[in-house]
Formats: structure tokens, C-alpha cells, sequence
């Protein structure tokens, strides 16, 4: 089979396109048949080597992808071959055409989602869900502020907090994103590249400020942030490229917490509660995975430098 293999930490161009064996399922494990995988911002940290949970060379990365069922090991009852899913995580990679996974990081892909969609479920869908409900408890009518709402997290999160009755306000960096922000349900959205842009929701919150907030960037924005979150409100840190700065006297007028998040500390209880509210989601149409670009497989650099680089707007996802 086809697959992206990287043999040393660097760049996107350390990725490269080659030939490997086929996986064979074990006892409890399940061969999927990739017809799209998802890229994250975590596949390009473990590429360049600066995650904090660096992968053993040569690896293939990725995790999201959406597929059918090849073949199945001794022991798996809860799919069979040609079954449609999509994976939480693989043991191979699913950068590839075909990517081993234990049985338990396989899932069911309803009709009305396509292979490109079940592409950006779990990690995007998966990280939202956790820190909207799991790290911030975020309740029906309070207010949330969603940095970098064009993304994939941030698409997941606006659905997930419109369709739980939150009021949302979301910021992207273009038109485009903004509009996208806006067709996902959110009821406000801000451009975060216009200087002061934050100065408008004391308007937008009765001057109550926010009562949960989403950061994707928080060397950037959490000195800021902590300046308009609501008395008792819960920030959450999704991402952050950088070391930061804060004025601790913020936190302690607002009693504030500042809770960090990262997908892969979630707790088996948390795993089927997500997986359960998602597919419930999904099958009901209220969330709907929002595919922005489609790339060959062999343009997995190009993807990361896309990611990396460029204004959010919704998944990328290649096609083997």
C-alpha cells in the first residue's frame, strides 16, 4: 500500500510518499480501508518533533479517517468487513491507504456523513465536546466565546454549543471564515485581526463578559482573554504555540479558572460519552463536519504548511 512515511523530525517536507506492507489485523484489531483522513495541527507537531509525546521514527502519521471496514481479527464482534466508520486514533497511522486499528478506535459513520466529514470527527468533534462539557461544565443559556471559530475544533465547537442551547460568539480572520462561523450557528461573530475587537462584548454580554472561552492560540490571546471572561467564568486552553504573559491580578477579580485540555487524557467514561453524544449528533444532522479542502495523499506537506500558515476554514482532509 501507499503511505506517508516520516524518517527524521522537521519540516513538512520530511514527509514523503512510499510503498509499505499491508497490515494484517490481530486478535481484537480491524485493517481499515481509508478514503480520507483528516489533518491536524497534532500531526504536524509530531512531524516537526515538538510534541510532548513524540512518536518512535519512521512513523506515518494521523489519526482521523474516515473508511470502510477491510478485514477484521479474531475476536472483533463490534464491526465486520465493509462496515463504513471512523477511527479515533490508529496503531499504523491513517495517513496511508490502509490503517491498523484496535478494535475500540473504530466507530460507526452514518449514511448522511461522507468518508470526507468522518475525516474531522473525533479529534475535532472529540476535543469540543471535552471542553465544552467536560472541562468548562458549560451550561444552557450562558455565553461562550470561541476563538478561531473557523477551524476545525472551532466549527465543532460552535455546533455543539448552538445545538446545546448556548449563546455563541465566534472570531475568525477573513470573510470567508466569518461567514462560515455564521452558517455553523454562531448568534455573533468578531474579526479577530481588527485591533480591539474584544472591546465589543461588553455590548454583546450585557457587560456580564463571557461565561466560557474557547482558546486555540493562547500565547497570543490569553492576557486578553482574561480581561473579559465573566466573574466565576472558565477559560480553556486548547491550544498555544508559545510562552505567554498574563497579569495574575485579572484571575484573581474575576476568580476565573484557567483549565488546560488535551484529547489524549480523556478517560474511558469521557470516550463513551463522546462517542455516544456524537454519533447521536450526527445521525440527527446537527453536527455536520465542514470538509474545506480536499488534497492527494501526496500533498501531506503542502496540508501542513496549509494548517500551519493560512486563515482557518473549516477540515483539510486527503484522499489516498
Amino acid at each position: 500500500m501507499k503511505a506517508i512515511r516520516v524518517h527524521e523530525f522537521g519540516p513538512p517536507e520530511v514527509m514523503t510518499l512510499a510503498e509499505t506492507a499491508d497490515p494484517r489485523p490481530g486478535p481484537g484489531q480491524v485493517v481499515v480501508r481509508v478514503k480520507a483522513t483528516g489533518v491536524n495541527p497534532t500531526d504536524a507537531y509530531s512531524r516537526s518533533g515538538a510534541y510532548g509525546r513524540r512518536p518512535v521514527l519512521p512513523f506515518t502519521p494521523g489519526s482521523d479517517a474516515g473508511g470502510l471496514v477491510e478485514s477484521a481479527g479474531e475476536g472483533v464482534t463490534r464491526v465486520k468487513a465493509g462496515d463504513r466508520v471512523y477511527t479515533s486514533g490508529t496503531i499504523s497511522g491513517a495517513y496511508a491507504e490502509l490503517a491498523l486499528c484496535d478494535e475500540g478506535q473504530v466507530h460507526p459513520l452514518p449514511e448522511n456523513v461522507t468518508f470526507s466529514q468522518g475525516a474531522g470527527i473525533y479529534i475535532p468533534y472529540g476535543t469540543a465536546y471535552r471542553a465544552l462539557f467536560k472541562r468548562a461544565q458549560a451550561r444552557p443559556a450562558e455565553t461562550v466565546l470561541v476563538h478561531g471559530a473557523s477551524g476545525g475544533v472551532g466549527t465543532a465547537a460552535v455546533q455543539l454549543a448552538h445545538a446545546a442551547g448556548l449563546t455563541v460568539i465566534g472570531t475568525a480572520g477573513s470573510e470567508r471564515g466569518r461567514r462560515l462561523v455564521r452558517e455553523q450557528g454562531a448568534d455573533h461573530v468578531l474579526d479577530h485581526r481588527t485591533p480591539g475587537y474584544l472591546d465589543q462584548l461588553p455590548a454583546l454580554t450585557g457587560n456580564r463578559g463571557v461565561h466560557v472561552l474557547l482558546e486555540m492560540l493562547a500565547n497570543v490571546n490569553l492576557d486578553k482573554d482574561l480581561q473579559v471572561v465573566a466573574p466565576g467564568g472558565r477559560l480553556v486552553v486548547i491550544g498555544s504555540r508559545g510562552r505567554v504573559e498574563i497579569t495574575p491580578r485579572d484571575i484573581m477579580w474575576s476568580q476565573a479558572t484557567i483549565l488546560g485540555l488535551t484529547l489524549y487524557k480523556t478517560t474511558d467514561n469521557e470516550k463513551a460519552e463522546i462517542f455516544a453524544a456524537l454519533e447521536a449528533g450526527l445521525r440527527q444532522g446537527a453536527l455536520r463536519p465542514v470538509v474545506g479542502e480536499e488534497m492527494p495523499l501526496a500533498e501531506a506537506p503542502r496540508a501542513h504548511h496549509t494548517i500551519m500558515e493560512s486563515p482557518a476554514y473549516g477540515k483539510i482532509v486527503l484522499i489516498p
